[in-house]
């Protein structure tokens, strides 16, 4: 399964159809988890037939195509389903209640409701009666070399700098490849974005950092402008806004294209690739490292780590942290360091090597010690992205292949 993006072109009123259709989502995502919180017993079917009598009931429902309907109401048994098994799994700390949706940017149809030109494949056309219409794709020609029948969804998001459509392809998209005869480890870091187990850095891009004096004026802007108590706010105020969010846009579109790249690379240099499975969520709540742990990217990474080494039958592995840093990996002893300690010194061997190539070294040993018991998406144990007929949550995809839309 592959994600193809297009910008769209069309008319003011064709985006207004298009918000209207996604607050109607977002409502129908809502009274459905209303209904399971009000103690009804439902699965996922119930749902999809509530969503009939919701149309029955409210006009503005009904002039939503009934399969986008029923995709929303899948959002809220995703959530729900999630929710129970993290409790079933005895998950530490916050189980992940379900909440309701207030600002959705996406709109997601299945099989019906839309239609692609069968001879250009530049416009797609959307036949419910939220009065969507015919609109341009703007972006690659990638769309061209699938069927209609191989698109099992398609989704509208709304972004910062315009609409989206998305278009969920169901293809193999894995590729053979020679191998390498290597492995390698991989350890993430502040200071360099990445250090294999062979010594090679890739430098941290810092682009937050780097765009940090350009946001901080566009958000004083937007204050400036900002009037207590004001429904609605000025046009000025809302201008304001959409250029503070897209510059926020670009910086992370910057990071995933920055990650896209690097992981790919990575892929094709070794035919085993071991990295660390970083709870990045625990991390982040250090206050004085959130900033650049966030920054960093290293979720984004892992992502398109494991989504090309599916692609290309390359092992990923995962292996837990805990000591990577402190053991030797040429001995194999304890040795305390601080995060400021940047040079590894071996009290039991002397042997000398720069922290972070040192801990890579580990996790390799690691990685070749648990290798096909787990971690790895090479030998059958898929990742979420690999078997879902679903696009995320929220409006983006760890395996889009075609190219982002520059702002």
């Amino acid at each position: 399964m592959i994600v193809l993006e297009y910008k769209l072109n069309g008319n003011q009123y064709q985006y207004q159809a298009i918000d209207s259709a996604i607050r109607t989502a977002q409502f129908i995502r809502n009274k459905a988890l209303r209904l399971w919180m009000d103690g009804e017993k439902v699965n996922k079917y119930d749902l999809n037939k509530y969503c009939a009598v919701l149309a029955q009931e409210y006009p503005f429902a009904r002039q939503l195509n009934s399969t986008a309907r029923q995709a929303s109401a899948e959002r809220a048994w995703s959530a729900i389903s999630r929710f129970f098994d993290n409790c079933k799994k005895g998950i530490k700390g916050k189980k992940g209640y379900p909440k309701f949706k207030k600002n959705s940017r996406s709109v997601e149809y299945k099989d019906s409701g839309w239609k692609l030109d069968e001879k250009t494949k530049k416009h797609v056309t959307f036949t419910d009666k939220k009065g969507i219409g015919r609109l341009k794709l703007v972006g690659s020609r990638d769309i061209y070399f699938y069927n209609a029948s191989e698109i099992k969804r398609v989704r509208l998001v709304k972004r910062a700098d315009g609409y989206y459509c998305q278009f969920s392809v169901k293809v193999n998209v894995q590729i053979e490849t020679q191998p390498t005869n290597k492995v390698i480890g991989l350890d993430v870091g502040l200071k360099e974005f990445l250090t294999d187990s062979e010594g090679n850095t890739v430098e941290n891009p810092r682009f937050l950092r780097k765009s940090e004096k350009a946001l901080n004026r566009a958000n004083r802007q937007k204050s400036k402008k900002f009037v207590k108590g004001k429904k609605p706010q000025s046009n000025n105020y809302h201008k304001a806004r959409n250029r503070y969010a897209r510059k926020h846009l670009r910086v992370s579109r910057q990071r995933k294209e920055f990650a896209k790249s690097v992981a790919y690379c990575v892929i094709h240099s070794a035919d085993l690739v071991a990295y660390e499975d970083l709870n990045v969520k625990g991390m982040v709540r250090n206050r004085k490292l959130a900033k650049s742990i966030s920054d960093a990217g290293w979720t984004i990474f892992r992502g398109w780590l494991e989504y090309f080494g599916h692609k290309y039958g390359k092992i990923t592995v995962a292996v837990p942290p805990h000591n990577t840093s402190q053991d030797c990996s040429n001995c194999g002893q304890k040795v305390q360091k601080s995060l400021s300690t940047r040079t590894h010194v071996c009290a039991h061997c002397g042997h000398i090597e720069d922290r972070d190539s040192n801990a890579a070294k580990n996790i390799l040993i690691k990685a070749l010690r648990t290798v096909g018991h787990t971690g790895t998406f090479a030998l059958g144990d898929l990742p979420s992205w690999a078997i879902a007929d679903r696009l995320s949550s929220n409006g983006e995809s760890v395996n889009k292949e075609s190219p982002t839309i520059a702002t």
